[in-house]
């Protein structure tokens, strides 16, 4: 991309890490030999594979310490981050629980107050977990009369959790200690004796759970009840399924006590299947479970769907009559109810919108009945009937995003949590006993030094390659002049049916603030915006459409004035960082900076470390040849090209004369985490190593000047349970590196 404009330091001559090439190593994929010479990267513990790490970590700091906004950067973020942040309240029993932090802390401490007046408290600090804030608070559950809180914790943003219980009214410890647990939750029995959750067997090398990264398949997820006060060795084992080792289970109880729901999945496809067991008719309840042998005394539960055909999530039952939300011939989603003793017979209680999404639901006083629509990326909420599913009443609120709805159908109150891209955050408490319910604001977010006015929020619908309207919301300073000279950055997702709506954002604030910035979210295809069809449009043999999509997007917001490609930046994480390096490889030319966060970047074995597996719903599974054909053409790992060479990259034939675009990778920044057990950290290591390889970085013939290097987090995953300091910390850098290289000035 030609030299660099900057502001600061210039940026020094790189010298990048050589690493082994081990050419021996050849896979034959149905009869197509794929050579993966960096496949001693998947080693993560090897000595080697942290000399590489080091190396590489060196290189990266080499270059952000030429980046004179990262100070500044670092001070602005703290600043705008020190105000107080709430969560949306839940009540059990007659106390209140909610997450609050007052600006800086690392993490968000839970809260308990009894009563709407009463006096909160503290009831878990997670900051008193560990000394350097890695440990981390993942989930939580308290008991239905409010006396117990069992919680999860994480090392290092690992997905494996340990729980704990405490009692409430006196913060005493119970000694439980739950390990091996894994995409569960916890999920109470009415009485409060126990819950059930969802973990796997101990691997033969266990160790601790903390004891380094485990790359390895999950399999044989299980389900087991756990009685306070108890050592998980006499915990109960409820389901398992040997046959099916890649299940993974989801317990829930109805909020009447009677039933255990089960969620079955296989991957991350909005299918499960459904089955349910009645407590109350096991002869000696679940206490007579205690003892019994492994794999013989298993709860009785009945298959009401013993299908993945479509997506069923319990919104209620009255007795047995079940109220569920699913996508069973309704790709924007509906609710129907069947009664388990009559399960062939299914009546539609909420008939699918002809357009919009129906995103939840939840049943509150009795009978009442909120739903959440998503209308063109737009919430929409409404109290309707759970009888008979009439609307009652629409329920205003402003463009934005209804976070979470809480409330239960024994109170008469709920708590809608909204935020919005120039909104921080606002609870409100809504009486549903009234005739006429009303929406009062019961916290609101307050953000010292910003102020909405300065700024606009505007969706606009712009062609992808095929014709299709794709929206996106694009956020900015108000009255811009569409010049092409303004930075924007353009971030995106596009899969496994995730919705990219709008949320408030610090971040964003200081880099439009501060750094001229338009901040531009695109709603690809593959995502759920408009239902299931929008998510499958970006799936399997039609991902390539969200790649299309996203350049897509970049081309228009050049055409529109917006910005030029030398000052485009584009961004995703997960799934997204898939399509950050997709699209790079795919049109170089077209940005002038790409940051990729923990991306699935080797398509072709990605199935093969713990949870991935999952993923090929949306992706496919190289192990199937036409699957493989699909995946070979866009994988990142195997599809970097030399732009500079004829036919190197899709976009090498637009070349800007001026600054030699089309001739080079953008300056590019991959970002991983040591503990990633989601996306391990292998992926971008691979990925980092065969971009420099390919183009030949830091060589001193080579066109490829823009630097290539990798932000690697220690002691922390894929990005859940991060503290307020690592935030800031990676937002700085990764924003410090793209200003330096589109050469962007200080905005006082």
């Amino acid at each position: 991309m030609g030299s660099l404009a900057a502001a600061d330091e210039p940026l020094p001559q790189l010298w990048y890490p050589p690493a082994r090439r081990d050419n021996d190593i050849v896979d034959n994929y149905h009869g197509v030999l794929v050579p993966d010479p960096y496949r001693w990267m998947e080693e993560l513990d090897s000595k080697e594979v942290k000399e590489f790490v080091d190396a590489q970590a060196a290189v990266a700091n080499a270059v952000l310490s030429t980046c004179d906004h990262r100070g500044r950067l670092r001070g602005q973020l703290t600043a705008l981050f020190d105000h107080p942040r709430f969560r949306a309240p839940f009540k059990r029993g007659g106390s209140y629980f909610y997450f609050h932090n007052p600006g800086l802390q690392p993490h968000s401490a839970l809260y308990v107050q009894h009563g709407l007046g009463g006096e909160p408290e503290v009831l878990l600090d997670p900051n008193t977990f560990s000394d350097d804030a890695t440990v981390s608070l993942s989930m939580i559950g308290v008991s239905d009369g409010g006396e117990h809180l069992a919680y999860g914790t994480s090392a290092s943003g690992s997905d494996w959790i340990t729980i704990s219980v405490m009692r409430v009214r006196d913060r005493q410890h119970l000694p439980d200690k739950l390990s091996w647990v894994k995409f569960s939750r916890i999920a109470w029995t009415i009485d409060g004796l126990g819950f059930f959750y969802s973990r796997f067997p101990a691997p033969r090398d266990a160790g601790s759970q903390d004891s380094g990264i485990k790359t390895d398949v999950n399999l044989n997820h299980e389900v087991y009840y756990h009685f306070l006060g108890t050592d998980q060795s006499q915990d109960v084992l409820c389901w398992r399924d040997p046959d099916h080792p890649k299940y993974i289970y989801t317990p829930e109880v109805t909020e009447d006590g009677k039933y255990v729901i089960l969620s079955v999945a296989e991957t991350s496809e909005p299918v499960n299947k459904l089955y349910y067991c009645d407590l109350s008719a096991l002869p000696h309840g679940l206490e007579g479970m205690k003892g019994s042998d492994h794999g013989h005394g298993m709860l009785p539960f009945v298959k009401l769907v013993d299908k993945f055909e479509a997506c069923y999530g319990l919104i209620a039952n009255d007795g047995t009559e079940f109220t569920l939300l699913t996508n069973k011939d309704a790709p924007r989603y509906k609710l129907s109810r069947v009664d388990v003793n009559k399960p062939q017979s299914w009546t539609d209680v909420l008939p699918e919108h002809e357009k919009a999404v129906l995103e939840s639901a939840c049943v509150v006083h009795g009978d009442k009945l909120m739903v959440n629509y998503l209308s063109d990326v737009k919430y929409v909420l409404q109290m309707r009937s759970l009888v008979t599913g009439e609307l009652l009443h629409d329920i205003p609120i402003d463009i934005g995003t209804v976070n979470w709805i809480s409330g239960r159908r024994v109170d008469s109150e709920v708590f809608i949590e909204f935020a919005s891209f120039l909104t921080p955050g606002i609870i409100y408490r809504c009486d549903v006993s009234a005739e006429i319910p009303e929406m009062n604001i019961y916290r609101e977010i307050s953000v010292p030094g910003f102020d909405r006015t300065e700024f606009e929020a505007k969706q606009v619908f712009y062609p992808s390659k095929d014709g299709t309207k794709i929206p996106m919301f694009i956020v900015s300073k108000k009255n811009i002049k569409l010049d092409g000279s303004h930075p924007a950055l353009l971030y995106g997702y596009g899969g496994f049916g995730v919705n990219m709506t709008p949320h408030f954002s610090v971040t964003r604030v200081v880099l439009m603030r501060n750094l001229g910035f338009v901040s531009c979210i695109a709603n690809i295809r593959g995502g759920g915006e408009y239902g299931e069809d929008w998510h499958k449009a970006g799936s399997l043999a039609n991902k390539q459409n969200c790649f299309d999509d996203f350049i897509a997007a970049g081309e228009f917001l050049v055409s529109a004035g917006y910005t030029n490609p030398t000052r485009l930046c584009i961004e995703g994480g997960s799934n997204g960082g898939l399509l950050v390096a997709a699209c790079m490889n795919q049109r170089p030319d077209l940005f002038g900076c790409a940051l990729a966060h923990v991306g699935v970047m080797d398509m072709l074995r990605f199935h093969k470390f713990t949870i991935g597996r999952a993923w090929t719903c949306d992706f496919g599974c190289s192990e199937k040849e036409e699957e493989f054909q699909w995946l070979i053409k866009y994988s990142p790992l195997h599809n970097v090209r030399r732009p500079w060479e004829k036919g190197g990259a899709a976009g090498a034939g637009a070349v800007n004369p001026r600054r030699g675009f089309g001739l080079q990778y953008p300056p590019t920044m991959l970002l991983t985490a040591d503990h990633d057990d989601r996306v391990v950290p292998s992926h971008t290591l691979k990925f980092l190593a065969t971009m420099q390889h390919v183009l030949r970085a830091g060589a001193e013939d080579s066109p490829q000047t823009n630097p290539i290097i990798a932000r690697i987090e220690r002691k922390s995953g894929h990005g859940c349970g991060r503290s307020t300091q690592k935030i800031i910390d990676e937002a700085a850098d990764r924003y410090a590196f793209a200003a330096k290289m589109m050469g962007l000035a200080w905005i006082d």
